[in-house]
């Protein structure tokens, strides 16, 4: 046991973060240097539920309560003593999405997540509109899709929100958001720290034209930049996260300040140190993105590109693909299923292990072999609905080594289309790229194909697979610093990252050539997974 860490726990001087991601609900408890001191998690999925992509709150609030009461179970078994306070607590969840409620915090409709690709007419006149690209799964595209459908929910809108948005209203009060979550729900402005108050003049002009009486202003969020006092946890919403605790000193405090919440791509970049200009980093989960912060604006508009910010403010281009490792953990529990057939039990971790290791024996160009991992819509090559394919010839050399490899490949195909426009026809140089997330937690094995794929050296930290939560801890201790005048970047580089960045890992030539040929059969075979969609309905 680390003495010195159970100290600063008693006297209340660690930082909680919890991000509610696509599959898991995770918590850290960071101490003093900002290592990590303790962990969490609880397990979730999303459903489809009438043709939408939903989560149920009493879920939201069933898992933070499971992953939060991990986290004390962790600290009892680690230190000995029971978690009632802490210095700051951050909440990071997965951004955009729709949650909107009426003026007495009724939710007016089931949660429509970033999943959703039920917004393109939406997206599209925003898009034209603003001169901006509005992706579908934004919060004003959902919102502004539900004004086309004439949904009658929307006259009683008083406040909508993101995730993260909607569990920090509950536990403090407070209709805040951080400006890198906000920028994914209404484009802002890097210099007003703000909404685009011009493209909001736009919309509020669209919204008359369809007889509604709706101001945006009203409705969104209060932005707030990283270190910013975000409010303070409430009696209600300690009961919320911990409802009477489970040691006899009771639950979490009442009244620990909280920072601004973020999105899951503002928490990668604060988890990479991905926070200043020509820095980026790519989180690779149930969704895979890549962020690159800009040192001046694009030239134009891509549809790929999201235009969104830094949790201070800062412009950053991002890649989003809806679809990453759903596909290739569906197959990996098939071989668990096999193998449990014959008697044999074996760890996830261990299983993972070796398949993703095997990846590595198989032939750089893939054998011939095709896979796409599309579960739902991809907007990057225009595909509205998704149906996981594997696709090969009679002659291809289908083994379980090239099998692995291009289901891995999957993975990052999509997001190589997106970079490939930021590399190539923006001419945006990185200094450096960061992994983090479910993808590389099997040492070596994600990371070196990525750094093929995307042609770049990428370096992956110890903490890859627990980047989201520690990334919000990091924000919920920024704010000491923040009031002793100290930037975001700063604290980052001389406080958090004072070592290495973790290993990196080049491109191989081999590996490279190999990549750049299974991409021109992907390429080339989307019209089969058209065909599919349009097929498989």
């Amino acid at each position: 046991m680390n003495q010195k860490v159970k100290d600063a726990i008693v006297a209340g001087k660690t930082f909680l973060g919890i991000e509610l991601g696509s599959t898991r609900i995770k918590a850290v408890l960071i101490n003093e240097d900002y290592t990590q001191a303790a962990g969490g998690s609880y397990g979730w999925e999303n459903r489809l539920e009438n043709g939408i992509w939903t989560y149920h709150l009493d879920e939201v609030w069933e898992g933070l309560r499971g992953s939060f009461q991990d986290l004390r179970g962790d600290v009892d078994k680690r230190y000995g003593i029971p978690l009632v306070r802490v210095g700051a607590i951050g909440i990071s969840a997965m951004m955009h999405g729709y949650l909107a409620f009426d003026d007495e915090g009724g939710l007016l409709v089931p949660f429509r997540t970033w999943r959703n690709t039920c917004t393109e007419e939406a997206a599209r006149v925003l898009s034209e509109q603003f001169h901006f690209n509005i992706p579908q799964r934004w919060s004003i595209a959902h919102l502004y899709q539900a004004i086309l459908n004439g949904e009658g929910h929307v006259k009683d809108i008083a406040f909508f929100t993101t995730l993260a948005g909607y569990v920090h209203w509950k536990l403090t009060g407070e209709k805040v958001l951080g400006i890198g979550d906000a920028s994914g729900m209404f484009p802002v402005d890097s210099g007003t720290k703000t909404y685009d108050a011009g493209m909001m003049r736009q919309f509020d002009a669209l919204v008359r034209k369809a007889g509604l009486g709706l101001r945006l202003s009203g409705m969104l969020p209060k932005v707030l930049c990283a270190g910013e006092s975000a409010g303070v946890l409430s009696a209600e919403g300690a009961r919320l996260l911990d409802p009477g605790g489970s040691f006899p000193q009771g639950g979490i405090q009442a009244g620990i300040p909280l920072c601004p919440p973020e999105g899951d791509a503002g928490t990668g970049m604060a988890a990479t140190n991905s926070v200043a200009a020509r820095t980026g980093n790519v989180s690779a989960g149930t969704s895979i993105f890549a962020m690159a912060v800009l040192e001046k604006p694009l030239s134009g508009v891509y549809p790929e590109i999201d235009m969104v910010t830094t949790p201070c403010g800062k412009p950053v281009a991002m890649v989003h693909c809806n679809n990453c490792t759903s596909d290739l953990d569906a197959w990996l529990k098939l071989f668990n299923e096999l193998l449990q057939s014959f008697g044999v039990y074996v760890e996830k971790t261990s299983l993972y292990d070796v398949l993703y290791r095997k990846a590595l024996e198989g032939a750089a160009g893939g054998g011939g072999l095709l896979s796409y991992n599309y579960y739902g819509g991809e907007p990057v090559t225009a595909l509205e609905e998704g149906r996981p394919l594997f696709v090969r010839k009679p002659d291809s050399d289908f083994t379980l080594a090239n099998f692995m490899r291009v289901v891995l490949y999957s993975t990052m195909a999509t997001l190589k289309i997106g970079m490939d426009i930021l590399t190539e026809k923006e001419g945006i140089r990185l200094d450096r790229l960061l992994g983090h997330g479910g993808l590389f937690k099997t040492r070596g094995v994600g990371q070196r194909l990525l750094a093929a794929a995307l042609d770049a050296p990428v370096a992956v930290m110890d903490s890859a697979g627990e980047g989201g939560a520690w990334g919000i801890a990091l924000l919920a201790a920024y704010m000491d610093r923040k009031g002793a005048g100290e930037t975001l970047e700063a604290f980052l580089s001389q406080r958090v990252f004072t070592g290495s960045l973790g290993e990196t890992l080049r491109p191989d030539a081999e590996d490279r050539q190999g990549f750049t040929e299974y991409m021109e059969r992907y390429k080339a075979g989307l019209a089969i997974e058209r065909a599919a969609a349009d097929f498989l309905s």
